[in-house]
Parts: C-alpha cells; structure tokens; sequence
C-alpha cells in the first residue's frame, strides 16, 4: 500500500506534515466506511494513488490555486477533490455538493471527525443549487472529478463561477475527444475553455481542464434537472 507522505512529497505535491495526518485520517475512515455502503470501487490498496493524489496533483499548479478561494465540488461523491483540498488547504472555503443522502453523511462524519471549519456539505443538484442566490457566481472555482463530459461539466460548474473565476475538470487523455463540444458548451454558457494542463506522474496522465469565466451566465442555464445530462450542449452542425 502506497503511503501518502512518500506519495504527496514524491509528487511535489506542497502538504504540510499536520494535513498529511488528517488525509491519513480520512483515507482510513472511507475505507471503513465503504465496507458498509458505495463510497469507492476502488482497491483499498489504491485509494491514496488514485484517489488522493489524483485530487491533489493540480495543487502543483499554484496559478489555479491562489490563497483564500472560495470553491464548490460539483458531485463530489466520497469527497474528490473537494474534502481533499480542503484538508490540504485550510486557507480554502469549501462546499461540497452531493445529491446523494448517505454519501453527505459520510462528507459531514469526516468533516465532524477532522474539526473542520472551512467545509460546507450541501445535499442537491446542480441544476437546483446553481440558481439560487447566495451559490450563482458565487465562487471562485468550480470543481468535478469523474462526473461528466466537458460540455454537461460546463453545464453544471460555469453557473456557480464568478467572472473572472475558472472552472476545473479533472480529466484523463481522453479529454481531446471532448474538446470541440466543451468549447461550444463554454461559450454559451460565459466561459472559455483553454488548453489542458499536464499534471503527469511517474507513467500516468492526468490533466486539468480549465474553463475561463469571462461573462456571466445566461439566466436559463442551468437546465432542469436531468437535462444537460441527456441533451447536452454541442457544436453547433
């Protein structure tokens, strides 16, 4: 089993040694809790690789991750990456957004666990919570892993971002093939999408897709729910 110091430092990854005691923390409750509901499929063995360093590589890229930002994970499921930068990074304020019941027991259990103050658990929908006032571009930075295409993540996070914000998807090499509708979806919805940003790591590619928040969104965005899911926004034929 990797150890997460060794992965963290090894990856260049800026945790300081008291963060690093709360992600083991953290790493131990979710495997005990995932015995008894679907938190992970993945191997016990691998979570601190595939699930912590994942969410924290792109804290190596320090242009995206100033101090102070106020940031909301969309479908943030068992709390990637949004519970882990949160840990790593006090200075940040963090909601975690989950439409499922038993998976924000389990966010509010570790935030309770751990003492942290900088972290908001809020059960619902994007499409519901990115029209109400005190969340509609309110935020610094959108966030979602393994959740959607570029063009549905569009969709869901460019709402919640303030102008001058980003929205940031975490994406494996596959991402190209997304590309030509995530720019089109961008651009109906305020945003510019730039070029993804290699975060490799020993033989994997990971990479961080950033969407420029340049004006704001348009008031019927985002749709009901449901539908940015099953007709997604694209390229214009």
């Amino acid at each position: 089993m990797a150890d997460m110091k060794d992965l963290l430092l090894g990856a260049g990854v800026p945790v300081a040694p008291d963060r690093i005691d709360a992600l083991n923390v953290y790493h131990d409750l979710l495997i005990e809790w995932n015995m008894r509901m679907d938190l992970t499929s993945v191997p016990d063995t691998e979570i601190a690789r595939r699930h912590f360093l994942d969410s924290l590589l792109p804290l190596t890229k320090t242009e995206f991750f100033p101090e102070g930002l106020r940031l909301i994970d969309v479908g943030t499921g068992a709390g990637f990456p949004g519970l882990a930068l949160a840990i790593a990074r006090p200075d940040f304020t963090v909601t975690l957004l989950e439409a499922q019941g038993k998976r924000c027991q389990f966010l509010r259990a570790v935030s309770e666990e751990l003492k942290l103050e900088n972290v908001t658990v809020i059960q619902d929908r994007a499409e519901v919570l990115g029209h109400t006032e005190n969340h509609r571009e309110a935020y610094d930075r959108a966030v979602a892993r393994a959740v959607a295409p570029l063009n549905v993540l569009c969709e869901y996070l460019l709402p919640f971002v303030r102008v001058g914000g980003y929205a940031l998807c975490w994406k494996g090499p596959n991402v190209t093939e997304e590309m030509e509708d995530g720019i089109a979806a961008a651009e109906k919805l305020g945003g510019a999408l730039e070029a993804p940003v290699a975060l490799a790591w020993e033989n994997e590619n990971h990479l961080l897709s950033p969407i420029r928040k340049i004006e704001t969104t348009l008031p019927q965005y985002p749709r009901k729910n449901g539908i940015p899911a099953k007709r997604p926004l694209k390229k214009d034929k």
